[in-house]
Formats: C-alpha cells, sequence, structure tokens
C-alpha cells in the first residue's frame, strides 16, 4: 500500500524558517508566510519536512488513490522557492502569464525571490486555487 509522505504534522513552521540557510530566503519565507496567511484566511501548518501549507482538502482519484493536501502553499529550498497551488486549472495558466518571474513543474511554480513576482497575482493564484479545488473536491 502506498504511503504519503506529506502529512501535516505538528512541527513549528517559525522554527522551519528560522532554519532556512540564506538570509534572503528566510526573509522571503516570512513575507510568504504573511500572505499566504492573510490571502487563504488559513493558519499555517507543516506538511512533511520542507512544506508550508493553508488549509486541506481530500482528494480520490479514480485509481483509488486518496489523500489529504494542502489546498496551497510553499516551500523556500535552497535552488527556489517551491509554490504550491491547484494543478488542472487553466486559470492558473492565465495568471501565470502576468506573475513576473519563473518556471513551472507539474505540480510547483519556482521564483528565486518574492521581488522577481507581482504580489497581486500571487494573492490571486492563491484564491483561484482554493476556488478551484473546492469545486472540484466539494465535500470538504
Amino acid at each position: 500500500m502506498y504511503e504519503l509522505k506529506t502529512k501535516e504534522t505538528d512541527n513549528s513552521v517559525i522554527e522551519f524558517i528560522e532554519n532556512v540557510e540564506s538570509p534572503k530566503k528566510r526573509e522571503d519565507a516570512y513575507k510568504l508566510l504573511d500572505l499566504f496567511t492573510e490571502t487563504s484566511g488559513f493558519k499555517a501548518k507543516m506538511w512533511g519536512p520542507s512544506i508550508i501549507g493553508f488549509g486541506s482538502y481530500h482528494y480520490k482519484y479514480e485509481s483509488g488513490h486518496e489523500g489529504d493536501a494542502p489546498l496551497v502553499g510553499f516551500s523556500p529550498r535552497k535552488a527556489k522557492i517551491s509554490l504550491y497551488f491547484a494543478t488542472g486549472d487553466k486559470k492558473r495558466e492565465e495568471l501565470l502569464k502576468d506573475f513576473g518571474k519563473h518556471t513551472t513543474g507539474k505540480a510547483c511554480v519556482y521564483i528565486n525571490k518574492v521581488a522577481d513576482i507581482d504580489v497581486d497575482v500571487l494573492k490571486a493564484l492563491i484564491n483561484q486555487s482554493i476556488l478551484f479545488l473546492r469545486e472540484t473536491y466539494p465535500n470538504q
């Protein structure tokens, strides 16, 4: 049976941020913590060892695989800052056009620093992701 690695924990978000090596990345992590908390309306929680998540939803795929995940989140990683938004949402792609300097993976949006992005677009991405996931998984 597949075991989810990324589960909500009781670890301290502040302690995690304080242990980020780069002072600039630590400063950006605090900015993102404020932006995500204020915009989402959820308290930050650690998910696994390195993801700061906000809110949660339960998903179930047709394959039968199911689990819980944060609605939105971020992680100040060594190379780049990973931002987690809903995948499969067409509006996400539209919003990213005006986001600023970033790259994307399957589930993540990567930025080097907060100064590279449009904070208003970040807020719109957070709100859109939560809306999309609530519509996609309505029985929360």
